[in-house]
């Protein structure tokens, strides 16, 4: 539509200088034949009538010539017009067709506009993500073996923690040390959802699972926030949020795993130093708590025998006591054998049948019985009475 314009403009531009053309053309043929008049005038004044004569020919010859001139000057002015009316019906014809055009395309980009959108309702935020997701191994693998051969880039598998970002990345040198390790979350979001995340809203999650992971840096590659600027710059440092976390977006991934690489293998060198450290350490470590340990368990074995022994010592104790009672039980016993022994040495025959008249007379008959037989009672052996 510009061009056309353009080109009326040139056409009306063109029409007006031939006007102008015209009516200077016009000016100046009037002014030549008014000076050849003059001329002639001046002649004819100085002439008779032959002058007269000459000069009313050569005005109705002028007069001849200047419709000529006029005719030429109209037909002109037509072709012009006709001209521009050509241009005016193909430039509305152009028009036309390019609205027909523009509206087709319209219609055209409207259908598809209306088909992203119900392919977005249709699809659902796990495929949005998982799309990202593709999108981020496809680029990784592109490059995998000319620049990571000996890389790991998988999904995270292990949920016994709880939760799982999505991509480990790691990458070890010959000696099998680890030079860096990346946990990779990815996030996309449909245009549809009501609710509006924020990249903030999983800092949290990431860094715990990088934690739990054993994860040397967080990154999340977002499509989040579109109109926000300052994660638009391409990879965003948020560790003043958490600990060497970046955010990025996902044509930066390959370029944030080399810059990390690239650091982590500067300072490989370090990190081997300190893996001799910790294994060291680890030695040291090791030995100390072999040592504890046998402290511990001949503490435990010392404390159980020292407890059994007591226990021993308590029991003869109580043995002791209990042979003690046995023996002053058998000293009081043998005192009461002996009072016993003693009582029945005291017994005799004549204290037996003291004021006991009828022991007496039977004692009597046998002593008169038998005489030779029977000793004196007072003579009598205490064993035999």
């Amino acid at each position: 539509l510009s061009l056309k314009d353009t080109e009326i403009a040139k056409l009306t531009e063109q029409l007006k200088a031939a006007e102008k053309s015209r009516e200077t053309a016009v000016e100046l043929a009037v002014k030549e034949k008014d000076s050849r008049i003059s001329q002639l005038s001046a002649q004819l004044e100085l002439k008779d009538k032959d002058k007269e004569n000459a000069l009313e020919k050569l005005t109705s010859e002028n007069s001849v010539e200047l419709e000529k001139l006029r005719s030429q000057l109209d037909k002109k002015d037509l072709e012009i017009t006709i001209q521009v009316d050509k241009a005016r019906q193909e430039l509305e014809r152009e028009k036309e067709e390019q609205k027909i055009e523009y509206e087709h395309q319209i219609r055209t980009r409207d259908e598809e506009i209306e088909r992203i959108k119900d392919y977005r309702l249709r699809m659902s935020t796990k495929m949005v993500g998982e799309s990202l997701e593709r999108y981020c191994e496809n680029e990784f693998n592109k490059i995998r073996m000319t620049a990571f051969p000996n890389a790991y880039f998988e999904k995270d598998n292990d949920s016994t923690s709880g939760s799982k970002g999505d991509y480990i990345f790691r990458e070890n040198d010959e000696n099998g040390t680890e030079i860096i390790s990346i946990m990779f979350e990815m996030k996309n979001q449909v245009d549809t959802t009501e609710k509006k995340h924020k990249n903030e809203d999983f800092f949290k999650e990431l860094d715990k699972d990088r934690r739990e992971k054993n994860c040397e840096y967080a990154v999340l590659v977002s499509m989040l926030e579109t109109e926000n600027d300052f994660y638009n710059t391409g990879i965003v440092d948020v560790s003043y949020k958490f600990p060497k976390m970046y955010v990025i977006r996902p044509t930066f991934m390959i370029q944030i795993i080399t810059i990390l690489r690239n650091a982590a293998l500067n300072s490989m060198k370090y990190k081997n130093e300190l893996e001799t450290l910790k294994r060291e350490n680890l030695d040291i470590t090791t030995f100390e708590s072999k040592i504890e340990d046998f402290k511990k368990k001949f503490s435990y074995n010392y404390g159980i025998a020292t407890k059994k022994f007591n226990e021993a010592i308590d029991e003869i104790d109580k043995s002791i006591k209990h042979l003690q009672a046995v023996k002053d039980a058998l000293i009081s016993s043998e005192r009461q054998l002996r009072l016993a022994s003693d009582k029945t040495e005291d017994l005799t025959i004549k204290k037996l049948t003291r004021n006991n008249p009828t022991m007496s007379e039977k004692f009597k008959a046998l002593a008169k019985a038998d005489t030779s037989d029977l000793p004196d009672t007072d003579d009598q052996p205490t064993d035999q009475t």
